[in-house]
């Protein structure tokens, strides 16, 4: 009994230490490797969508662990951050075509789960086309932030703007504090929060090395932008970021620094402006998008290294203790 009693205290003063990891979901079939796409939930199931080349829409069934090809492209799609929307999936702000001059989709296009059909959706004012944007839902709205206009080449922009899907007006809202493409957007409580990205630049030969270190957010009671003076720990591009509680999750990404795409996951806690970390991603990966479902954050798909590849099919997750 007293040897049982000294191993309980002995066991009960170790540190505690999180056992929480990545785990890669070994599905029952491979889903399509594919880059610059988005990665979505909708209605409990999730969908990898678009890529470089006309890749098709694929379901994830958690119950099954299946993949399915539920609906082929209407297009090449690329550089987008796609939402959900009343049961439905909404790409705006995306890219077509070839590198370095990819264009500006001009609409938006809907796909709808249930029928497994796209449509097109309200277009977009000509004087305000972009493409690599962040885009986020807040109210019934859909928000389209910064971008570039003309593919990799030139013409970043700090634009932000709102839609009404049930009318398909538009309304001009107030600048960034500064331009940002490969961007992507999340909301925390009542914050759009802007970190990553860069200003891509292949006009004058920068592309990857202009990454932005700085932190932004948008107060939607105050309608105004703060800078925080806390900047992101690792700089890079083509991330993808999630808002679960009062925390601000940044994954993914590519840069200058290296040229395997980034494993790194960094969490701000938005109340003290302070940075912490979650275990690295086993895959490091950039262009692609990250959801959060029961109290889990999966990944899935992306390019391996900066640049165009090699494209991934894989899929990660990992349980959200915080």
């Amino acid at each position: 009994m007293k040897n049982l009693l000294f191993a309980l205290l002995f066991l009960f003063s170790l540190p505690a230490y999180s056992q929480d990891t990545w785990t890669v979901i070994t599905p029952t079939n491979e889903a399509t490797p594919r880059h610059e796409n988005s990665f979505v939930e909708c209605d409990g199931k999730l969908y990898s969508l678009g890529g470089r080349g006309e890749r098709p829409v694929e379901e994830y069934d958690l119950k099954t662990n299946t993949w399915t090809k539920v609906a082929d492209a209407p297009m090449e799609i690329s550089h987008f951050q796609a939402v959900t929307y009343k049961d439905e999936i909404w790409v705006i702000g995306a890219f077509t075509g070839g590198y370095p001059h990819e264009t500006p989709i001009p609409n938006a296009w809907i796909f709808n789960p249930k029928t497994k059909t796209w449509r097109e959706g309200p277009a977009i004012p000509t004087d305000r086309l972009r493409g690599s944007a962040g885009v986020f839902v807040r109210d019934d709205k859909i928000y389209l932030i910064c971008g570039i206009q003309d593919g990799h080449w030139d013409g970043f922009v700090s634009w932000f703007d709102e839609l009404d899907p049930k009318t398909g007006k538009w309304i001009t809202l107030a600048d960034a504090p500064r331009p940002r493409d490969h961007v992507s957007a999340a909301m925390v409580g009542d914050r759009l929060y802007l970190a990553g990205g860069r200003t891509s630049n292949a006009k004058n030969n920068r592309v990857i090395d202009t990454t932005i270190k700085e932190v932004d957010y948008y107060d939607f009671k105050t309608s105004t932008w703060t800078t925080i003076d806390a900047v992101i720990p690792t700089e890079r591009a083509g991330n993808s970021n999630l808002g679960i509680g009062p925390y601000l999750v940044v994954m993914n990404g590519e840069s200058g620094v290296q040229v395997p795409a980034h494993s790194e996951v960094e969490v701000l806690d938005t109340r003290t402006n302070t940075w912490s970390t979650l275990p690295n991603l086993l895959q490091g990966r950039h262009g692609t998008g990250t959801v959060f479902l029961d109290g889990k954050i999966y990944v899935q798909a992306g390019s391996g290294n900066r640049g165009g590849g090699p494209e991934l099919s894989e899929m990660e997750v990992i349980e959200w203790n915080k």
